[in-house]
């Protein structure tokens, strides 16, 4: 059995109705039961399906609109199934159909749930695709790329804009993010949109360095200041004289370098190790961290004044499992990328694998992804990435994207027990096992609860 699925089923005798939904519950899917057109457009209103199964008669009776045709507009990407009398039956599904809503299969009454499954999961699984299609086609056309960075995000998007505003004034930025999440593009986009671009732009890690080899890397060193040091050689302050120095990770850099590189940011002034003739520089500094250079500003591990003057401006680039709505669109542009690079056709990518992508944690950010879409290209055997495909622990993760619950302020009790319970069912993906699990109650219990509430 797939993932589970949201079906409605549209039946005037209740009880057989029941009969069906029970089972298909068992399975793991949603049901709601309607007994009429008017309750069928309700519940569309209110929830779009996966999977419609109707009485042929109820789903095309007229009333304040054809079900059928309203379906269309509710529940675009759902798939029905009608239940019609024997002499009825041989009609093929494609044939009735309003718009473009066409009819999955036609079934011949009675319908035993034994005869329903297997056509209720093929057309769940059809119905799944349709909206993953839908989805990253809507994506993509918002998707806006920017000096590398690829979002359709908002709040990347402000980001952005940011980026724009700060790149051409003579502020020195703070970049704060986690490993992965792409503070170096940041760092090149403001270099590439100021003033500076046509100048020398240079980056240096300033993690694992000790004090003296980042001190003579950045401010350079003369001939004879230390064993090795045979010739004068220029540091990077030196080398992007009017252009931009990118220091990453400048939460690791030593105390006694960071007093020093207060000097310069304050004056302009470098003095190479084992010199004692100072020269002047004209260096745009962005610096990132991923660190929280907050907290070792109140430890005193990192000088309180030398944060106040790197944080001029400051961006904030958030993970990627805060941006969750951006990774379709970067595992499509790393797909692309990665045949191109790999030599290899271009691979399609089942929705399954992007709802798994999507649910990952990626404590590796944008990094970990890209690396993740190397190797499945360069691994998938066929044309599509599968789930097969996938490194082990992705397909066998467990994670879950928590539900946020709306403000309960004011809502009864029962609104409370419908809100709590709606919000873990989304959280299991909709299942109901583990969703009774969760909330500490029995199947039976939580099956009625479901029926009460309409979930």
């Amino acid at each position: 059995m797939g993932e589970t699925a949201f079906i409605l089923i549209v039946e005037d005798d209740g009880g057989h109705a029941e009969a069906l939904a029970n089972g298909l519950r068992e399975q793991g899917h949603a049901c709601r039961v309607v007994q009429s057109a008017a309750e069928a457009l309700e519940s569309l209103h209110s929830r779009q399906p996966d999977v419609i199964l109707a009485e042929k008669q109820l789903l095309q009776a007229e009333g304040n609109g054809s079900v059928l045709r309203e379906s269309e507009r509710l529940a675009p990407d759902a798939e029905i199934i009608l239940m019609a009398p024997e002499e009825e039956a041989h009609v093929p599904g494609g044939e009735i159909h309003e718009g473009q809503n066409r009819v999955f299969q036609v079934v011949a009454k009675p319908v035993s749930f034994e005869d329903i499954q297997g056509v209720i999961h093929r057309a769940a699984e059809l119905a799944k695709r349709h909206r993953a299609d839908r989805a990253l086609k809507e994506q993509a056309e918002r998707r806006f790329e920017f000096e590398g960075i690829v979002t359709g995000n908002g709040h990347m998007m402000r980001i952005i804009r940011m980026i724009q505003r700060v790149a051409n004034s003579k502020l020195t930025v703070l970049i704060l993010g986690e490993s992965g999440t792409g503070k170096e593009l940041v760092a090149q986009a403001i270099h590439r949109h100021s003033p500076r671009t046509r100048k020398p732009y240079r980056a240096i890690n300033c993690a694992g360095l000790n004090e003296n080899l980042l001190e003579s890397q950045l401010f350079g060193h003369v001939k004879g200041a230390f064993t090795g040091a045979v010739s004068d050689h220029k540091g990077l302050f030196e080398v992007v004289d009017g252009g931009t120095l990118f220091l990453d990770e400048v939460g690791d850099m030593p105390i006694p370098m960071q007093a020093k590189l207060l000097r310069t940011l304050e004056n302009g002034e470098i003095l190479p190790v084992g010199g004692n003739e100072i020269r002047r520089v004209d260096v745009r500094v962005v610096a990132a961290t991923r660190r929280d250079i907050r907290e070792m500003v109140e430890k005193h591990t990192f000088r309180d004044d030398l944060f106040y003057r790197l944080n001029q401006a400051m961006i904030r680039i958030p993970p990627l499992r805060e941006r969750r709505d951006d990774i379709p669109l970067l595992i499509e542009h790393f797909l692309n990328d990665a045949a191109k690079v790999h030599d290899k056709p271009a691979t399609s990518i089942s929705p399954e694998v992007v709802r798994k992508l999507t649910g990952s944690q990626w404590p590796g950010n944008i990094r970990e992804l890209r690396s993740v879409i190397d190797q499945m290209v360069v691994l998938a055997e066929g044309p599509e990435i599968t789930v097969d495909d996938l490194p082990e622990h992705i397909r066998g993760s467990t994670d879950i994207v928590l539900a946020a619950l709306p403000g309960t302020t004011g809502l009864t009790m029962e609104q409370m027990e419908k809100l709590h319970i709606a919000s873990t069912l989304k959280l299991t993906g909709g299942n109901r096992e583990k969703t009774a699990k969760i909330l500490g109650i029995g199947a039976r219990t939580l099956y009625r609860k479901l029926r009460e509430y309409g979930l």
